[in-house]
């Protein structure tokens, strides 16, 4: 759910362009429910085509689909992130998260070194991120990618926020990095590491392909250096960590498996 603050830089570049080419129409029709949504998206359409989006993400907007699905999700978002930190590890296996962790950092060695020697964040930190976000890659998403953030972007509670992410994914889909088809997380998040399609765009690298875990950790690699990530322990990074995820739980969850993985 890296979702809660991956964005927290958007005002700069191609993003806030994305977001003022659309952010009047999404002020002035957003919806609380599906019955305004297929003629949200005729004007969407308009702004998207504005933005620069062309045939492939226009077609994918026009095939989305309101997604109550995510709408639920969203809404009991908050629930998720409470309780003690102790609670929320317990809930979301911490245990496990630094045991396999541990594992997966040696039987990846050379890649974790690699990754660290571009961009100087440590194997423990997207370690604990891989795991917390999708298990290690074993449960990236089945919610349709465009109509989940489509429908954030329509939704009155936060189109500020979900407009340049919405913009942004149709734009991944008109580079073929995502389609139509593309599933994953509730809230439009993609890949092992759950990136919401604006930072993938921002911070992505190679191939883009976030469902390759090489390209979707050095992409992790790439946003937390983005937000100020100088090397050494998680816990003396603790603005970068916040950078991808608002909640406080969240952020000292990562910051005690990080280390706790790469205390080994």
């Amino acid at each position: 759910m890296a979702f809660l603050a991956q964005g927290a830089k958007l005002a700069s570049g191609l993003l806030v362009a994305l977001a003022l080419s659309a952010g009047a129409a999404n002020a002035a029709s957003c919806g609380k429910d599906a019955s305004g949504f297929e003629t949200w998206k005729q004007a969407f359409a308009a702004e998207a085509k504005g933005a620069g989006v062309k045939s492939k993400g226009l077609q994918a907007l026009a095939g989305a689909k309101y997604a109550n699905a995510t709408i639920k999700v969203d809404r009991a978002v908050k629930k998720a992130f409470s309780g003690s930190v102790q609670d929320f590890m317990k809930r979301r296996g911490g245990a496990t998260i630094i045991s396999k962790g541990r594992s997966l950092k040696k039987a990846n060695a050379a890649m974790f070194a690699d990754i660290e020697r571009r961009y100087g964040v440590p194997p423990g930190p997207l370690l604990a991120i891989w795991g917390m976000e999708t298990g290690f890659g074993a449960a990236m998403g089945n919610q349709n990618t465009v109509s989940a953030i489509v429908t954030l972007a329509y939704d009155c509670r936060r189109p500020e926020f979900f407009t340049p992410h919405a913009l942004a994914a149709l734009k991944l889909v008109d580079r073929g990095v995502l389609t139509a088809g593309t599933v994953g997380a509730a809230h439009g998040e993609f890949g092992h590491t759950q990136f919401l399609p604006g930072n993938i765009l921002k911070y992505g690298v190679g191939s883009l392909n976030l469902r390759d875990k090489s390209t979707a950790l050095a992409s992790t690699a790439n946003f937390l250096r983005g937000h100020g990530y100088g090397g050494g322990p998680a816990s003396a990074n603790r603005g970068a960590i916040a950078g991808w995820n608002s909640a406080s739980v969240y952020q000292q969850a990562i910051i005690i498996m990080a280390d706790a993985i790469d205390a080994e």
